[in-house]
């Protein structure tokens, strides 16, 4: 019989401690855009369309610690007799592990810890389980943040899990509904975007899906080709043997490296990881999700320090990821037309093949795994049943509401209300305003901006252009003298990319009533103009308005690194209160700025400090602890006499993130 009950995860993880006080404006690449294209001409991607620098008018999660603590974290879990699927509705509705009962096994790789990770578009993010990313290029905004959560129950009875979010910067809704039917072997996932704006958006949607990392396991879809990334160019190889290695088995790969599989237009759509037995985890869709992907950290001592960084050193948490998104390949979105939805169904669930025939010759291993997913879920029942659950589940209202998400679409709604548009998805509870959305809400009734404190942190940041029509008229008229009005007047030209007008702007914000968060802005505007002294001033001017603040010190920090300029850094530092000086980030700059300025024992210090500097937003790609050890041992042997060679030392095994070195062999 299937169930669905709401109950605790008790888990062992860390804090994420709020967000960071600042709109991120400066802006990010993910690996994605650092990218350029050898394609063929009828391949057809979209490579490049829809990228956005930044999160903005998110906020990043960027606060949180790596100690481990005792959490209790809401779950949802769906049950029949042959699976438990159970869900984290606040973790942006991870799935967090899918059981199979019949074998005793679990199919994913479920992580023992939360730990978050610099990954995500807002920072924040953490491995395992199955993710669910909506909207932008990379780990959706939503990542590591509560979603509405609903119960309804199908026409069959059958009990339905409903997890949905206003996503703000395409502007557009995503609603996730699950079910496990008594009889179904596979969890069913249906899900379901609407643009409901009047012009294009680019969309982007992929599920992540961790499965462990097998000595023998091997990647099986439907495909002789493959989409990669080497050395910044997207390119085409061959599958399963690339290079001399065949690619389809996870522990191949010596390097960090994305496989966007590049499945035929009327194959079948499926991916999955079977072991040295023919068992495993196997995705299948409907055909809009035409995409498929593997992902491995690879086998050198970066991806080990990542896998154990994102778990605990102990379990050491290595995996691998298969994929399934909406375009061939994650270095694009999708033009998604107006007033439309984009629907399809997912299933995940074990697959039992011949392992001969699996570990075989690649025609054979495809032809086998195709013939048993035929058996557990056949392809014309996953295709009408997307048919037949539009009416009997997708579009009915939930029955009982168990969690709210944000304010963001009931704000939406109240906008739309005023301009006799019809309001986002009907049939969707989006609650009502609270803390972040009340200015906005304010402005919207009254047509002007209610003045805030510049000692307090903004309440939030608003990014649409229909918003930033009202603040413009409310700037040119009763907001004149508001320096409120002008600051998010020029945060939102500064992500456009009107850097003249944003400086304007936040000068004027500034004349009226001097605040760190216009300093903030204008350290960014002389960034992009070049002068990166006159930014790390202003940043740093910004930072000692309100010494407390760690999002200001980190930012001021790094301008000051990038900008040579040492000793302000550690002018800086005397001036900040014990608690923003413990922070793994601020202790990696100041002990840049000791080792730049021959202070080397100093850095030393730092860097070897409680068995080593750890920087809990380190990003994804970032060697910057690795570089800091290398450039003290440089100096160390300049200063003695001795020949250093870089190609040739080995940083300790806790220290080096580099993702794309090989491990040495003994």
């Amino acid at each position: 019989m299937s169930t669905l009950v709401f109950d605790k995860l008790r888990i062992p993880g860390a804090h994420l401690n709020g967000e960071s006080s600042l709109p991120p404006i400066a802006g990010m690449l993910n690996v994605q855009q650092r990218t350029k294209s050898i394609l063929d001409e009828d391949d057809g991607l979209f490579v490049g369309y829809g990228f956005v620098s930044c999160p903005f008018p998110y906020r990043y999660q960027d606060m949180y610690d790596r100690e481990l603590h005792d959490l209790e974290l809401d779950c949802a879990i769906l049950e029949n007799d042959y699976l438990r699927a159970v869900f984290v509705p606040s973790l942006g509705g991870r799935l967090w592990s899918l059981f199979d009962k019949v074998e005793g096994r679990e199919l994913t790789f479920s992580n023992p810890v939360f730990r978050p990770g610099n990954l995500a578009f807002r920072n924040a993010w953490f491995s395992g389980g199955i993710e669910w990313n909506c909207g932008v290029v990379g780990h959706h905004p939503f990542t590591c943040s509560q979603l509405f959560t609903a119960r309804l129950t199908a026409d069959d009875g059958t009990p339905v899990l409903r997890m949905y979010e206003f996503e703000r910067i395409r502007r557009a809704t995503y609603q996730m509904d699950f079910f496990l039917p008594d009889d179904s072997k596979v969890l069913l996932c249906r899900m379901r975007i609407v643009n409901p704006n009047t012009e294009v958006v680019p969309m982007y949607w992929w599920s992540n899906i961790a499965v462990p990392e097998l000595k023998e396991g091997r990647v099986v879809m439907p495909t002789n080709e493959t989409f990669t990334n080497r050395g910044g160019l997207i390119s085409k190889t061959t599958v399963p043997v690339s290079n001399g290695i065949d690619i389809t088995y996870p522990v191949n790969n010596p390097h960090a490296i994305d496989f966007f599989w590049k499945v035929p237009e009327n194959a079948r759509k499926y991916v999955c990881q079977l072991g040295k037995d023919g068992y495993g985890l196997i995705q299948t869709s409907t055909m809009r999700l035409k995409g498929r992907k593997l992902f491995v950290w690879g086998q050198g001592p970066g991806g080990d320090k990542w896998q154990k960084f994102l778990c605990t050193e102990e379990h050491g948490g290595r995996y691998a990821e298969i994929q399934a998104g909406l375009a061939y390949t994650q270095y694009e979105c999708l033009p998604m037309p107006p007033k439309t939805a984009w629907e399809w169904l997912e299933a995940y669930g074990p697959l039992h093949a011949d392992p001969s025939k699996v570990h075989g010759d690649w025609e054979d291993a495809k032809a086998e795994v195709g013939a048993r997913l035929e058996e557990l879920i056949p392809a014309a029942k996953l295709e009408e049943l997307l048919v037949e659950t539009k009416k009997t589940i997708a579009l009915k209202p939930a029955e009982e509401m168990i969690a709210y998400g944000s304010g963001w679409g009931a704000l939406e709604n109240l906008r739309r209300a005023e301009t006799g548009e019809e309001p986002l998805s009907e049939h969707l509870d989006f609650g009502s305003i609270g803390y972040e959305q009340e200015p906005w809400a304010f402005l919207l009734k009254n047509g002007y901006m209610e003045e805030a404190s510049p000692d307090e942190v903004p309440r939030s940041w608003m990014y649409q252009p229909e918003w930033t029509k009202m603040l413009e008229k409310a700037a040119a008229g009763p907001d004149e003298y508001n320096w409120y009005t002008w600051l998010h007047l020029g945060m939102i030209y500064f992500v456009e990319r009107r850097f003249g007008e944003a400086k304007k702007a936040l000068d004027r914000s500034m004349t009226l009533k001097p605040s760190c968060w216009a300093l903030f802005g204008l350290a960014n505007v002389a960034r992009m103009e070049g002068d990166n002294e006159k930014a790390a001033m202003l940043a740093l001017r910004a930072s000692l308005m309100k010494p407390e603040d760690i999002s200001l010190a980190k930012e001021a920090m790094k301008l000051l690194l990038n900008a040579g300029m040492n000793a302000k850094i550690l002018d800086m530092a005397k001036k900040l209160p014990e608690n923003v000086l413990k922070v793994g980030r601020i202790k990696l700059y100041i002990a840049f700025a000791y080792a730049r300025t021959g202070q080397l024992e100093k850095a030393e210090e730092l860097l070897y400090e409680d068995g080593g500097l750890v920087v809990p937003d380190i990003r994804e790609g970032e060697n910057s602890i690795t570089e800091l050890w290398f450039e003290i041992e440089e100096a160390k042997a300049k200063r003695d006499g001795r020949p250093f060679d870089r190609e040739e030392a080995e940083p300790p095994a806790n220290l080096d993130f580099r993702m794309h070195v090989a491990r040495k062999k003994k």
